[in-house]
Parts: C-alpha cells; structure tokens; sequence
C-alpha cells in the first residue's frame, strides 16, 4: 500500500527529559514483542505478564493486535503490505511508549522478519527484546479458539497466516517460549527473569 509522507513538520522536544521520566517513575522503558502464530498463546502470555509487573509496582501496558485493529489499524487489511503497515504503525506507537518509560508488551503475529527488524531498529540499544511464541501449527490449529483455522481451512478467509500466507520464524530471538511443552506461568517466568537480568526491573 501506498503511504504518503508528511512535509513541513519539525520534531518538538519538551522540558522533560527522559531521564527525568525514569527517575520520577523508577523504571526504564522496554518493548517487549511477542511473535508466534495465532493460537500460540501471545495474548494470553502479554495479560499474565502485564498483570505480573503491575503487581510488583511497575507500569506496564499490553498493546494487543487485534484490539489495535478495532481503532488505529482498523482501515488496514490482511495483505502482506498492510501487514507490513501495521507493524510499522505499532512500531511507532511503541517507540513513544518505550520514551515515556512504560514496558511495552506488544502481542501481534508480525509474521515477516524484515517488519519485526523494522520495529527494532526504532528502539534504542537493548531496548527491543523479541520473543518467539514458539508453538507447532497442528497445536495452533487443535487450540482454535477464535475459530479462524476452521474458517483459513474452508476458504473463508484468505491471507491466514500458517495456511495461506507464510510466517518467518525469529533467527535470533532473545527469548523463545514454546508454549507446547511449558506452562503458562513458566512462559511469563521466563521474561520476566531476562527483564531482571537485564535490569529493566527490580523482582523478588
């Protein structure tokens, strides 16, 4: 798709710093993304662990592709380049996120690499962290809940990520979670132990 650049605008910075920001809120900004296939289990692992952070005193939000779709992604489709669109768009949106210090989770198929490194490169050093929802299509696909594979498989729905549009799997995730063979809570275990190793939080 076709996307027009803006002309005649100027980057406004403000009075506060994002140092300030960090020492007022306690905590450094991070985009979390999680990528797998529908069905992989990337929403349910972003509420449980938006929820774990929130516990533990630290802001936290979950941006969640579907809901995204239902207000600012909600003019784009499922074509490879208005896939390509709303990753671009979320990146953006996480970008502004990461700035105000928030620990962004983000949950969306992103199936191309090249869209998920387009993400990464707006983030600053070490602040982008992918994790691959790893989880087997038959499993996916058994799992079903919104009823989408039935539909992918009936020909109702066209471009469907795992049928009939391809996914490229992360080559070189920090995390991958594989959602097969580990529990729920072992999948949020493990972020939120690279968060604090990495020091972007403060957990018992």
């Amino acid at each position: 798709m076709t996307v027009g650049k803006s002309t005649n605008i100027t980057w406004h910075r403000g009075k506060v710093s994002r140092d300030d920001r960090i020492e007022l809120i306690g905590q450094r900004g991070v985009v979390i993304w999680l990528t797998g296939l529908s069905g992989s289990g990337k929403s349910t692992i972003a509420v449980d662990l938006e929820h774990a952070l929130l516990e533990h005193g630290h802001h936290a939000y979950v941006l969640d592709g579907d809901n995204i779709r239902h207000g600012l992604n909600r003019n784009l489709g499922f074509s490879p380049d208005e896939r390509s669109e709303n990753i671009r768009r979320i990146g953006e949106v996480a970008k502004l996120f990461c700035d105000a210090n928030l620990i962004t989770i983000a949950a969306f198929i992103s199936p191309y690499r090249k869209d998920r490194e387009g993400v990464r490169a707006l983030q600053g050093e070490g602040e982008f962290i992918e994790v691959y929802v790893k989880c087997p299509l038959d499993v996916c696909e058994g799992r079903d809940t919104k009823g989408l594979y039935k539909k992918a498989r009936a020909g109702e729905i066209t471009d469907f990520t795992g049928i009939s549009s391809s996914y490229e799997e992360p080559t070189a995730a920090e995390i991958t979670v594989d959602t097969s063979t580990m529990s729920l809570d072992a999948c949020v275990g493990t972020i939120i132990d690279y968060l604090r190793e990495k020091g972007f939080i403060q957990l018992p």
